[in-house]
C-alpha cells in the first residue's frame, strides 16, 4: 500500500455510493436497499478514501450491544492487493467491539474469513429463474397485507435472528418496490415475508414459516401479481431441506453460495423456520 487511506464511516449519500458498487459487482442490489440498510445504522458504514475518492467500503452494522453483521465489504478494482481492503476490514471489525460478528461470505473469501477468526454455520444458496405456477396454497390461512412492523412479525422474526432490529424491519417491510405479507392461521402468524424489486427482477426475504404450507400461502401471495417471465431469487439455508426442496419446487435452480460465519459465540436460531435469508448484506 503506497498511499495511506482515510478511513472513516460513510456519509448517507456514499452508503448509495456503497450499494451502487454492489451492483457493478453483479450482487444485484434492491431498489430501497440502501434506505433500509441505513435505517438500521449509518453509523455501520465505513469507507476508505485516497484523495477524497473512495476505494473501498464495508460494512458492520450493529443490532444492539450483542450481535453485528458484516457486508458490502468491496475494494475498487485497481486498487486491490495493496493492503487496502485490509487495513479498512480491521478498522470496521474494531466498532464491533465484543459482539458476536456475522457475516455471508463468498467462496473465494472464505479461508481469509477463517484466519479472521470467522467459523462456519452453514452453507446458503441462492436460487433463481422464472417461477412456476401451480404451487397450491392451502385455504387454511389468511394473508394480511403489511405497511410497517408489528408485534407478530417481531416475535416470529426474534426466532430466526439473534437480535431485535426494528428499525430496519420497519423500513424494509414498507419500502418502495417492496410486497410484504403475513399469514396467520386460527388468528396465530404462522409465516411473514417480502419481495423486493431488484436491479434484476426480485429477491424474496425474509421468507420465515413455521411450516412449507405457511411458506408456501405466503409465496403466492408475494408473487400473485409478479409480471409473468421475470425471475426471482431466494437465499436458502442449506439445512433446512424443506426451503431447498421449496425452492426447487418453485422452478428455481442454485445459482450462487455463500457461507454463513460467525466471530464469536454462534447465535441459537431456528434455521428450520427459515425459508429466506434477507438479505446477505445486513443478515
Amino acid at each position: 500500500m503506497t498511499e495511506t487511506p482515510e478511513l472513516r464511516v460513510l456519509t448517507r449519500a456514499e452508503i448509495d455510493e456503497a450499494v451502487a458498487w454492489a451492483g457493478r459487482e453483479g450482487w444485484n442490489p434492491g431498489v430501497s436497499d440502501a434506505q433500509c440498510f441505513a435505517a438500521q445504522g449509518p453509523a455501520g458504514f465505513f469507507g476508505a478514501f485516497l484523495d477524497g475518492r473512495m476505494v473501498a467500503c464495508i460494512s458492520v452494522v450493529s443490532y444492539g450491544e450483542a450481535f453485528a453483521f458484516l457486508g458490502l465489504y468491496i475494494v475498487a478494482p485497481e486498487q486491490r492487493g495493496q493492503g487496502i481492503g485490509m487495513a479498512l476490514w480491521q478498522f470496521a471489525l474494531e466498532h464491533a467491539g465484543h459482539r458476536t460478528v456475522g457475516l455471508d461470505g463468498v467462496v473465494a473469501q472464505q479461508e481469509n474469513y477463517r484466519r479472521s477468526g470467522f467459523d462456519l454455520a452453514w452453507r446458503n444458496i441462492r436460487f433463481g429463474g422464472v417461477p412456476v405456477t401451480g404451487l397450491k396454497a392451502s385455504d387454511d390461512f389468511t394473508l394480511t397485507w403489511l405497511d410497517g412492523l408489528t408485534s407478530d412479525v417481531a416475535w416470529v422474526d426474534s426466532r430466526v435472528f439473534p437480535a431485535p432490529r426494528p428499525a430496519f424491519l420497519q423500513e424494509w417491510l414498507s419500502a418502495p418496490g417492496h410486497v410484504s405479507i403475513a399469514a396467520y392461521d386460527e388468528g396465530q402468524i404462522c409465516a411473514f415475508g417480502t419481495l423486493r424489486r431488484c436491479e434484476t427482477g426480485g429477491k424474496i426475504g425474509p421468507l420465515v414459516a413455521t411450516s412449507r404450507a405457511a411458506a408456501v400461502a405466503v409465496l403466492g401471495g408475494l408473487l400473485r401479481d409478479w409480471p409473468a417471465g421475470e425471475e426471482v431469487f431466494l437465499d436458502v439455508p442449506e439445512p433446512n431441506g424443506a426451503a431447498v426442496e421449496l425452492a426447487q419446487d418453485l422452478g428455481l435452480s442454485p445459482v450462487f453460495e455463500t457461507a454463513r460465519m460467525y466471530r464469536g459465540r454462534k447465535p441459537e436460531v431456528a434455521r428450520d423456520l427459515i425459508f429466506g435469508v434477507t438479505t446477505f448484506e445486513l443478515g
